[in-house]
């Protein structure tokens, strides 16, 4: 019989009950009761739907209160010293979120994907021992629901390679062996509570892995294979096709393995031929990531395929990865455009998808063929949408020439006309571009959205905020303002309510990290600017203050990264379409008297594909689209970029070509890692790297900046150097952020004043 099987489920809440519980809990309003039946709820819920649905393999252990990846570090007892003498959820958010004493765990990008884990931290001796019920507590939460379940656990290799040794004297795949009996011991309390299968995700494994690690592997569930010899077990991978490591992965010691094809379609020729006749095969060709209807024809003959080879019994049909990267239910959204809802699927509507081909693959076509018949009528009208194409898109795309790519000047002649007409002081203050988005800012934004607040009554709120941000950062001592973007939801959804072939959902929510939860636009058509997209905000705030306000712009390539993107074209063509959008609006900044122009670019890194092979074809395309978008600018512009949580190293080559007067990225949070890049590299224009981790409530003193900031210049030229935070600031509370501000412009003007004996310490005016 064929398995109806999902990986994993969104896990905020149909209304993001999560994140205002998580929200209520750390404010102080509500205790661990309240927390725990609030995810209590959303799981039975999300079991529930499932199971109406028909999935026949739904997952259990896929919730969080904040991120599973530290979800499976505490399962396997993988607690840094440091937070050992906290107890419960007081231990666990600390190592989230930090305290006023403990600085919390690293955070970084989940693969390719705009979601954030916690980078486990291991010590060479590790003692690995199961500390939490949660595996099986859910399990038998589910069970006791009379719904069986099947337990996900973040698979040992992918655990140790996620994380880091905090003193780098070996790998932390040198741990594998003492990781395996904590794996074995969750293994045999699965069995005991009645789990007839797990699911172990492994998906590093669509990366490449040394022989080393591939050897380790296959030692490791060998010795899993030894224990719990009823439960049956589904290594899961995901992102991306296996390549070189699907031989292995074929003669794991499983009884099944999920393949992403939607990723890599291409898998299922080798795999079919190659599976020994006891493994079972699970298909992904629902697109977990992406919001569009499958084409159920088309992934039905992968199906069909891979049955005629194995024979029924031997197919799970899956979305390619967990659902908990889409929204929740299409349902919810009664205002979308109806043509372009009907091109959609949300997970709820994957799930429906998922017990189609499973019942065409089980019972034949014509026992679905009227879903069938709607699908290919979807499939057609998307292609032929007038919604979808512009011409004189096209057109300006195709006149693209390698001109349009370079700045006028070279970066120091840019910078030496920068100087004449922005007068800075040596290491220069600012932020990253958002302030607080306090309850006051959201309840004004939802009271205009729902019709309750007029549009002169909303606009007067946010001039009144605007001059409140400009004032308190002049009493601050900043020398670079920012507005505060309170008229922005988000730093992609903003931009997208603006641009036409962009949509925008109401309920479309999908988990950044912990309690933050975005809203992803979907680019469904050709890309265009309607108008001017942040020049009359940019202005007003300009007109409050002498001091410089940056332009806040998103960049090309993280527009397109956090959005839905349209899967009938290339990814470079619609991030061509993006910066050419992006292109007008600067110049309309300049020729307004903005002198400071910021670009976002954090998700650059986050695009890189996971096979080294292709990353030189992403990288050209990205740097040319940023080129692209900001090269038009004038010698005397100032033109910034930022970004933040992740790993450089790979890519500051493709960073110093983006050729940007001014780079601000994370630094704090990672330890100022990033220093050492930029100095192997000569980085050769201006930096700011974050000396404050906005992403924890703790407050950090002038003297712990001020010792980032020795740092900085023990790597770089004072001349360089910027001082910021490590990201915006709009989850952060006022309190919080004065407090930290202070000390990152007085330790600025203590280290300003001894590099420069005599210097003044304020701004010149």
């Amino acid at each position: 019989m064929v398995i109806s099987s999902n990986l994993g489920f969104p896990r905020i809440g149909a209304g993001r009950e999560l994140k205002r519980a998580l929200d209520r809990y750390w404010s102080g309003e509500s205790g661990e009761a309240e927390l725990g039946e609030v995810g209590r709820a959303i799981r039975r819920e999300s079991w529930e739907m499932q199971a109406a649905l028909g999935i026949s393999h739904i997952p259990s252990n896929d919730s969080s209160l904040y991120d599973h990846v530290l979800d499976a570090a505490v399962a396997v007892g993988a607690v840094p010293e440091r937070f050992r003498r906290l107890r419960g959820l007081a231990g666990y958010f600390a190592m989230a979120r930090g305290t006023g004493s403990l600085s919390p765990l690293r955070l970084t990008k989940w693969f390719d994907t705009n979601y954030h884990y916690l980078v486990p931290e291991f010590e060479p001796e590790q003692d690995f021992q199961p500390e939490s019920a949660k595996p099986v507590g859910e399990f038998l939460e589910a069970k006791a629901l009379g719904i069986r379940t099947r337990p996900v656990l973040l698979g040992p290799l992918s655990l140790l390679l996620l994380g880091r040794m905090r003193d780098a004297s070996r790998p932390p795949l040198a741990l594998l062996e003492r990781i395996i009996p904590a794996y074995e011991e969750l293994l045999r309390r699965l069995a005991a509570a009645g789990a007839e299968w797990v699911q172990l995700d492994e998906p590093v494994l669509a990366q490449e892995l040394s022989p080393g690690a591939l050897r380790a592997l296959e030692r490791a569930y060998e010795r899993l294979a030894r224990v719990a010899p009823g439960l049956r077990r589904l290594v899961a991978t995901y992102f991306g096709g296996l390549h070189a490591n699907l031989p292995l992965a074929l003669r794991l010691p499983v009884e099944a393995l999920h393949l992403d094809l939607v990723r890599a379609p291409e898998q299922i020729v080798p795999a079919v031929e190659c599976a020994p006749v006891t493994l079972s095969l699970s298909l992904g060709v629902v697109d977990g990531r992406n919001v569009w209807r499958t084409d159920l024809e088309r992934a039905l003959a992968l199906l069909e395929r891979a049955r005629d080879r194995l024979g029924q019994d031997r197919v799970l049909v899956a979305p390619s990865c967990s659902l908990a990267h889409c929204p929740l239910d299409l349902d919810a959204e009664t205002s979308l455009d109806p043509d372009v809802r009907s091109w959609l699927a949300f997970a709820r509507q994957k799930l429906a998808e998922i017990a189609i081909l499973s019942a065409a693959l089980g019972r034949g076509r014509e026992a679905v063929h009227a879903a069938l018949a709607e699908s290919r009528a979807a499939v057609d009208a998307r292609r032929r949408s007038a919604h979808v194409h512009d011409a004189r898109v096209r057109v300006r795309t195709e006149a693209v020439c390698p001109p349009m790519l370079h700045r006028t000047s070279s970066y120091p002649e840019r910078r030496d006309r920068q100087r004449e007409m922005l007068p800075l002081p040596l290491m220069p203050t600012t932020t990253i571009g958002s302030l607080p988005q306090t309850g006051a800012v959201r309840a004004a934004r939802a009271a205009f959205k729902a019709g309750r607040k007029s549009l002169a009554d909303y606009e007067d709120f946010l001039r009144s905020e605007i001059r409140q941000a400009i004032r308190l950062q002049e009493e601050i001592g900043l020398d670079v303002l920012v507005h505060g973007e309170f008229e922005r939801s988000d730093m992609v959804e903003y931009f997208g309510e603006q641009l036409n072939g962009f949509a925008v959902t109401g309920h479309g929510w999908v988990q950044s990290y912990g309690s933050r939860c975005v809203k992803p636009p979907i680019i469904y058509g050709d890309v265009s600017r309607r108008g001017p997209l942040t020049v009359r905000w940019s202005c007003f705030a300009q007109s409050l203050t002498d001091k410089p306000v940056k332009g806040m712009l998103t960049g090309p390539v993280t527009m397109l990264q956090w959005s839905f993107v349209r899967d009938d074209q290339p990814r470079w063509l619609t991030c061509r379409q993006i910066s050419l959008a992006l292109r007008d609006e600067i110049g309309d900044l300049q020729a307004a008297g903005i002198r400071v122009v910021q670009v976002d670019e954090p998700a650059i890194r986050e695009g890189l594909p996971l096979h080294r092979e292709q990353w030189k074809e992403y990288l050209g395309w990205a740097v040319e689209a940023f080129r692209l978008a900001t090269s038009g600018s004038l010698d005397t512009t100032q033109l910034h970029t930022h970004m933040c949580y992740s790993d450089f190293d790979d890519i500051i080559d493709a960073i110093v070509e983006l050729d940007a007067d001014v780079l601000s990225v994370e630094g704090a949070r990672s330890g100022m890692r990033i220093l050492d890049a930029l100095a192997r590299c000569r980085y050769p224009n201006a930096v700011g790297p974050g000396v404050y981790d906005i992403h924890s409530p703790r407050v950090p003193s002038a003297e712990e900046i001020e010792e980032r900031l020795r740092e900085a210049q023990a790597a770089l030229s004072p001349e360089q150097i910027w001082v910021n935070p490590d990201c915006g600031l709009k989850t952060r509370s006022w309190q919080e952020v004065r407090a930290a501000l202070e000390a990152m412009v007085s330790a600025a003007r203590r280290l300003r004043a001894a590099a420069i004996p005599g210097a003044p310490r304020e701004a010149p005016s």
